[in-house]
């Protein structure tokens, strides 16, 4: 048995250390957090310090078992997880969980899995660092209490089996802010004019600095300008430079990522975390745009020997956020010389990113010439202006160009576009002006990018916190990340060429939206109550100054106690005060009257989501019940008008007979569907189900039958809810609710009753996953599953 026992978090990591370590070390992996706060109300006691109950959950038992083992034989145990606060916990975690012996423990952190980094690691132990722990717990104990205690008031107040979350909620009220911002938004228009000059490769744009609010106006212009002479009242050349950005954090590269790559927050993250493992990168949650001696060093070497000395300017970066975790260095990766790596597509685009940026940040600056000339006209007193620009020199661009959220649009008309040949005085020939109706722009909505972004902004969340905030508020509901087509927009277009100026109407499709941030309606619903009785809860600015006292705590500036309990105690008041006296929040909006029954109409969140009303709800059974129907995918309880919820109302609707049994279309939970002796059909999105007939929805039915038929493989007498199905990844046994992986060995259409209950038996109904990694999954076969709306209850407009 080795005399060491080094423990690090994930295998990935395990076996790449174990490779540089001799054979007195054993390297094994405690795949994440060992141990967690019990689920119970219990987890957490209030009156006794906030003291806190662990538990190892089952799926660690093994885990933790094997380590126990292997501590007590080993002379030294080295705990190596992260070297942020979440890895300084499970360093703890371990060593409470294992019984471990302060003499006999070291603490060691590195962030770069080389061999240098990890015998250095080795050479300078430590103890753990309790400040660290301590800034985690008040985290964990703090978002712990806050669940906990305002999820059944909204379970009372909102809706059943909701949850709130202190983060998490804020994040939603940006979403749910920016949204009514753009739904606020009035677009105005004006005219901007453009002219080209000269012919062929001497072609070059000019704009006018102004708009024109009135299309007279702009026609006026360009009427003017029929008879005009256009010369060149100055020109002003001047050189300019542009610097490189710095190394990235986790924030910049999760934003760079996502504009550069399209890849979500969690995917950059999931794939650093490989990288990272695998010793390509250093460590991948960090505030900090530092870098090394020995980092400047390798990338000037690198830099010098594959561009050449001028293209070689160190930089040391400062790292501006006041709440740094910790003295990180920047992504980087751990050898500048590595251009590419070995691995998967989307693993090798995300290396190449980050090597391109840390080399960049150490290069020249890229030199250009920019030159403005200004354009008088002789019937007016504007000027036009024409920018262009010539690269002297290109620095750190050979390697890398940052990209930004919000490109700016001039570039599309030739904004510092390379300018031929020209002088002061030189007189122009226009060939022709154009003066086209543009209109502006609501505020952007946010990306995954730009909302870790704006978190890191306000000073909410750290490095660490960002993927799991934006995933937990899609996976809660609250927020939905989605592609939206837009509208067709009309714009005028006027052109000048030669003496005459013609007039036409363009088209062009506005406000579609990729990979945008949608709030649903229960996220804006579960915002707008949390604002109106916790306001401190999502107050941006209280939510920043928690951050900082974590802060404070982790460097040993702030009992972790007592900061929970200012917090607490006046928290737990608000909870208790807010179930006796708020009222339900349904966001109900009244629309206005039916035009024929003259009763009210309006809309809100019910039980399944948000539904119109047409009437008021009946005090007795003699009185006539309102109507209800469910909204539309991309209609929301904020915007829709009473003339789109007029329209809920035309369905169901009857489009004919099939089979001797009428057909029924309908909009229900999941969508609209066809609905056919007691059989449901999916409507696909392309048709609109208040236009469908006869003829589609007896294609849809018997497509959706040859479907089924293609799909189950066998039945039983003895169940009919027990079948064998084909799934998108093979056969497996649809057992109730349950969905069984059939074992290789066995024969599918062989399988008896008897034999299938036997293995849905031994399923685990749910799974458990760990920091790194998910625990093998008990449905395997679940996505093939997916029920279509025909093995649902049958979407009913009861509410």
């Amino acid at each position: 048995m080795a005399k060491n026992l080094l423990i690090v978090e994930s295998p990935a990591k395990a076996k790449t250390i174990e490779g540089y370590l001799g054979k007195d070390f054993t390297v094994k992996s405690s795949y994440g957090h060992i141990r967690d706060l019990v689920k119970s109300e219990d987890a957490i006691d209030i009156n006794n310090n906030f003291n806190q109950r662990y538990e190892v959950p089952a799926d660690k038992k093994q885990v933790v078992s094997e380590l126990k083992k292997l501590a007590k034989e080993a002379d030294m145990v080295w705990l190596a997880s992260d070297e942020d606060r979440e890895g300084e916990a499970i360093s703890w975690h371990l060593f409470e969980t294992l019984g471990l012996k302060e003499p006999d423990t070291r603490r060691i952190v590195f962030h770069e899995i080389t061999k240098p980094a990890i015998l250095k690691a080795i050479e300078n132990p430590r103890k753990i660092n309790y400040n660290l722990v301590n800034a985690q717990q008040a985290r964990r104990v703090l978002d712990r209490l806050v669940g906990f205690e305002l999820s059944p008031v909204l379970w009372k107040k909102v809706k059943p089996s909701l949850s709130a979350g202190r983060v998490q909620s804020v994040a939603v009220r940006l979403i749910v802010e920016r949204e009514r911002e753009v739904n606020k938004f009035k677009a105005e228009a004006a005219f901007k004019v453009v002219a080209i000059f000269g012919q062929g490769r001497n072609a070059f744009k000019a704009e006018l600095p102004e708009r024109f609010s009135q299309q007279a106006d702009a026609e006026k212009f360009l009427q003017d300008c029929v008879k005009a002479l256009f010369e060149i009242r100055s020109l002003e050349t001047r050189p300019t430079k542009r610097s490189p950005a710095a190394p990235f954090t986790t924030s910049t590269l999760q934003q760079e990522a996502s504009r550069k790559l399209g890849y979500s927050v969690s995917r950059t993250m999931s794939i650093a975390q490989k990288l990272y493992e695998s010793g390509y990168i250093t460590y991948m949650r960090t505030d900090s745009v530092n870098l090394s001696d020995t980092a400047l060093n390798a990338a000037a070497n690198e830099i010098t020997s594959a561009y050449g000395d001028k293209y070689h300017q160190q930089r040391k970066y400062k790292t501006k956020s006041a709440g740094a975790q910790e003295a990180h260095e920047a992504i980087r990766p751990t050898y500048f010389d590595k251009h590419t790596i070995d691995g998967d597509g989307a693993e090798k685009r995300l290396y190449e990113l980050i090597w391109k940026r840390a080399i960049a940040s150490q290069m020249s600056e890229a030199q250009f010439e920019k030159t403005v000339a200004k354009i008088s006209i002789s019937t007016r007193k504007e000027e036009l202006v024409a920018n262009g620009e010539v690269m002297k020199f290109d620095g750190f661009l050979k390697v890398y160009l940052e990209s930004h959220d919000d490109e700016d649009d001039n570039q599309a008309d030739g904004e510092n576009a390379i300018l031929p040949p020209l002088s002061k005085g030189q007189q122009l020939d226009l060939q022709e002006m154009t003066a086209t109706e543009r209109f502006s722009r609501p505020p952007a909505r946010y990306t995954e990018a730009s909302l870790v972004k704006k978190l890191e902004e306000l000073g909410i969340g750290r490095p660490s916190t960002y993927a799991p905030t934006i995933s937990t508020i899609q996976n809660r509901g609250y927020v939905v990340k989605e592609e939206r087509e837009g509208r067709q927009r009309n714009f005028r277009v006027l052109t000048l060429k030669g003496n005459d100026i013609t007039k036409e109407e363009k088209t062009e499709n506005t406000g579609a939206e990729r990979g945008k941030l949608f709030p649903t309606d229960i996220g804006a619903v579960v915002n707008d109550f949390l604002v109106q009785h916790f306001n401190g809860i999502v107050d941006f600015n209280f939510t920043a100054s928690v951050e900082k006292e974590f802060d404070e705590i982790a460097q040993g500036l702030k009992d972790w106690t007592k900061m929970i309990r200012t917090f607490y105690d006046p928290f737990h008041k608000d909870v208790a005060n807010t179930i006796e006296t708020a009222e339900k929040a349904t966001g109900e909006r009244e629309l206005g009257v039916h035009p024929e029954s003259g009763k009210k109409v309006s809309v809100r969140i019910g039980r399944y989501g948000p539904f119109v009303q047409v009437g008021e709800n009946a005090n007795d059974e003699s009185e006539e019940k309102p109507l209800y129907a469910s909204l539309r995918t991309g209609q929301s309880i904020e915007t829709i008008s009473l003339e789109d919820a007029l329209e809920l109302f035309k369905l169901p609707k009857v489009v004919g007979e099939y089979e001797g049994k009428i057909m029924k279309v309908a909009i229900g939970r999941f969508g609209p569907y066809i609905s056919h002796n007691s059989a449901f059909v999916s409507l696909p999105k392309e048709i609109d189900p208040l236009d469908v007939t006869e003829e589609q929805a007896i294609e849809l039915i018997e497509a959706k039958r040859k479907k089924d038929a293609e799909k189950l493989i066998k039945t039983f007498d003895e169940d009919p809810d027990v079948k064998i199905l084909n799934g998108r990844w093979g056969p497996y046994i649809e057992f109730g609710k349950l969905n069984v992986k059939i074992p290789k060995d066995k024969e599918p259409a062989s399988l008896t009753y008897e034999e299938c209950k036997a293995l849905a038996d031994a399923t685990p109904a749910t799974t458990k996953k760990g920091r790194f990694g998910k625990a093998a999954p008990a449905k395997a076969a679940a996505p093939a599953a997916k029920k279509a709306p025909a093995k649902k209850k049958a979407p009913a407009k009861k509410k």
